[in-house]
């Protein structure tokens, strides 16, 4: 591969994982209410499926679950149900009376942290959208004769860029000015929360193919 061709690659993924979309804005939301520790443990788990997304897509198996229209509906009923619940979650913070600001215990952080990690775990293996923008992006760099070595490179790149857009959003949030606004405006952020994993969940209920 030339070095246009790894920057071709790495600019699509750099555009499609920074822009605006529930794993997004999920981790600002969580590094608003809960901190930075949370945030980065949520940022990890997107990380996570989207690096196991990544591994199918340069071996060729997403490419083949693609081609089979059941399995790829079954995969949007999963992730738009999941992301209608975490709508719900968030719906129903928004019309708490008041937040919880009681400290957790040591072990009840590492449960939030482990809670985080799943959740985004969860969200990136169960967004089609990830099957697919993977799918394209390992097309435009990776051809049948590609050395294993630049596959590598093409796929751990796009991981570290996806661990500085993903952190730094966590990193960003969790400041002591966004926490702030959090704040004042919780009701309002955790009510755009849930419209907007309410959409997503919608959109890919209603798209069955």
């Amino acid at each position: 591969m030339t070095a246009s061709q790894f920057a071709l690659v790495y600019g699509t993924y750099l555009i499609a994982t920074a822009s605006p979309g529930p794993s997004n804005m999920a981790i600002m939301g969580t590094a608003m209410r809960d901190g930075r520790r949370p945030a980065l443990a949520l940022a990890a788990g997107v990380v996570t499926g989207s690096l196991f997304w990544a591994i199918l897509a340069a071996t060729g198996v997403s490419a083949v679950l693609t081609a089979y229209a059941q399995a790829l509906v079954a995969l949007k009923i999963a992730g738009g149900l999941y992301l209608l619940w975490l709508a719900f979650r968030a719906g129903k913070s928004a019309m708490q009376q008041s937040r919880d600001t009681s400290g957790l215990s040591v072990s009840g952080r590492a449960l939030r942290y482990r809670s985080r990690y799943r959740q985004g775990i969860l969200m990136h293996i169960g967004n089609p959208k990830a099957i697919l923008s993977w799918v394209a992006i390992i097309s435009l760099g990776v051809r049948h004769n590609t050395p294993a070595e630049e596959v590598a490179v093409v796929v751990g790149g796009c991981v570290l860029l996806g661990m500085g857009v993903f952190g730094g959003y966590a990193i960003v949030f969790s400041t002591a000015s966004m926490i702030a606004l959090y704040a004042r405006l919780w009701r309002w952020i955790e009510g755009v929360l849930s419209a907007v994993f309410a959409v997503a969940g919608l959109k890919l209920l209603a798209v069955r193919s």
